[in-house]
C-alpha cells in the first residue's frame, strides 16, 4: 500500500516541476479518455490497448520524474491493470473503464488541489489507491466486484455498471461515477466563470468548498457531501443571468433591483432540477437565503422547513461576504470580524449549525 501519509498530506517537493506535472497531465488525459471511449465500442482492439498503457505508462514516468507522488501511486496499479489487459489475463470492461477514467479525474482534481495548497481529503485518495492496488492484484473473477466497491467507497454511488447488485445510495438515484464526476466538473467551471467577474472572487468556490465540507463532517455528515458540493458551485450561478449592475451595485439597491436579485437561486436551482440525480442540490441552492425566523426568500421558509445543506450554505455564504468586506484589515482580523458577525446574527443562521462552523473557524484561526 501506498505511503497513507503521502495521500492524505502530500507535500510539494517541487514546485516548478508539479506545474510541468499539471501542464503534461492535461494534455495526456484527454488521450486517456478518448482511448477509453474507443475501448468500449472495441474491447478486443490491442492497438488501443496498447496506447492507453503507454499514456498511463506516461503519467507515471512524468511524475517521477516532477516529484509528484501521488501520480505514481495512482498510475502504477493502473499501469498493471493494462499490462494484465494487454497479455490476455483479464478482460476490458465497462466497470475497468469507469475505474480508469474515476482515478484520472481524482488525479487531475489532487494536483491542482496541491498546488493551490488546499485540502485533499475529501477526494479518497487513499481508498482510490487501495482499491486500485486491490485490483491490480485480484484475479480475473474477481475484478469487479472490487470495482464497484472501489468506485462507492470514493464516490459514494454504485456504478450502473453493478449488474443484480445496482441500487440507490443515499438520496441519490443510481448514477455512474463517470457521469457524477462529469457534472461536478461543469458545475465547478459554471462557478469559476462566476468567479471571473470580479478580482474579488478569486479562489471563492474553494474556499466556500472547504467550509461546507468541513461544517457538515463536523455535525457527522447529516448532508450528502456530492449534493453539498455540487451545492456549493452552483448556488451563486444564478447572479450570472442577472446585469452586473445589480449584483455588483455598491450603493442601495431599487426595490425592482431587489426583486431581480432574489430570482437567482431558482435560476441555478432550475437547472440542477433539470439534470437528472441532483434534486437535493437543488433544493439547498433554493433555499440558501431563507432563514429560521421567516424572513428570508424567496418563500419565506421557517426553520425546520429549510433543509440543512441550504443552512449551511447560508452560514459560510454570509462567511465569505463578511470576511472579504473586512479583507483591508488582514486575514486573521477579517477571519475574527467575520465569524463575530455571524455570530451575532440571531435570527438570519440556523444556531444547530452555528456551532459547528464555529469550531471549524477556529481550527482555520489557529491553524
Amino acid at each position: 500500500m501506498a505511503d497513507i501519509t503521502a495521500l492524505l498530506q502530500p507535500t510539494v517537493q517541487d514546485r516548478e516541476g508539479l506545474a510541468e506535472f499539471i501542464e503534461d497531465l492535461s494534455d495526456i488525459v484527454p488521450n486517456v479518455e478518448r482511448d477509453v471511449a474507443r475501448l468500449k465500442r472495441l474491447p478486443g482492439d490491442n492497438a488501443l490497448v496498447a496506447a492507453l498503457f503507454r499514456a498511463i505508462h506516461n503519467i507515471k514516468g512524468d511524475a517521477a520524474i516532477c516529484k509528484v507522488d501521488l501520480g505514481v501511486f495512482i498510475a502504477h496499479p493502473i499501469e498493471t491493470l493494462l499490462s494484465r489487459l494487454r497479455g490476455g489475463e483479464i478482460a476490458f470492461s465497462e466497470l475497468l473503464a469507469e475505474v480508469i477514467l474515476l482515478a484520472m479525474d481524482r488525479l487531475e482534481l489532487a494536483v491542482e488541489a496541491l498546488a493551490a495548497g488546499k485540502q485533499l481529503g475529501n477526494l479518497k485518495l487513499v481508498e482510490l489507491v487501495g482499491g486500485l492496488e486491490g485490483m491490480a492484484a485480484a484475479e480475473a473473477a474477481e475484478l469487479d466486484e472490487r470495482a464497484v466497491r472501489l468506485i462507492e467507497a470514493v464516490t459514494g454511488f454504485r456504478p450502473v455498471h453493478a449488474g443484480a447488485q445496482v441500487r440507490p445510495v443515499g438520496a441519490h438515484a443510481v448514477r455512474g461515477a463517470e457521469s457524477i464526476a462529469a457534472d461536478l466538473k461543469f458545475f465547478r467551471t459554471l462557478a469559476q466563470q462566476f468567479e471571473a467577474r470580479s478580482p474579488l472572487f478569486k479562489g471563492r468556490s474553494g474556499r466556500l468548498l472547504r467550509l461546507a465540507l468541513d461544517t457538515n463532517a463536523a455535525a457527522g455528515k447529516p448532508v450528502d457531501a456530492v449534493q453539498l458540493e455540487a451545492a456549493v458551485y452552483m448556488h451563486d450561478v444564478g447572479m450570472m443571468f442577472l446585469p452586473e449592475s445589480v449584483w455588483l451595485k455598491v450603493g442601495q439597491l431599487s426595490d425592482e433591483e431587489k426583486r431581480a436579485l432574489r430570482d437567482h437561486p431558482a435560476h441555478a436551482a432550475g437547472l440542477l432540477e433539470r439534470m437528472g440525480g441532483w434534486k437535493p442540490a437543488a433544493e439547498m441552492v433554493a433555499q440558501h437565503h431563507e432563514m429560521p425566523d421567516g424572513g428570508g426568500y424567496p418563500s419565506g421558509l421557517k426553520a425546520d422547513a429549510i433543509c440543512a445543506g441550504a443552512k449551511i450554505l447560508a452560514i459560510i455564504d454570509a462567511f465569505e461576504a463578511v470576511t472579504l468586506k473586512h479583507s483591508h484589515r488582514g486575514q486573521s482580523r477579517s477571519l475574527l470580524r467575520a465569524i463575530a458577525e455571524i455570530n451575532a446574527c440571531d435570527n438570519q443562521f440556523a444556531p444547530e449549525w452555528i456551532g459547528h462552523f464555529n469550531g471549524v473557524v477556529r481550527r482555520m484561526v489557529e491553524g
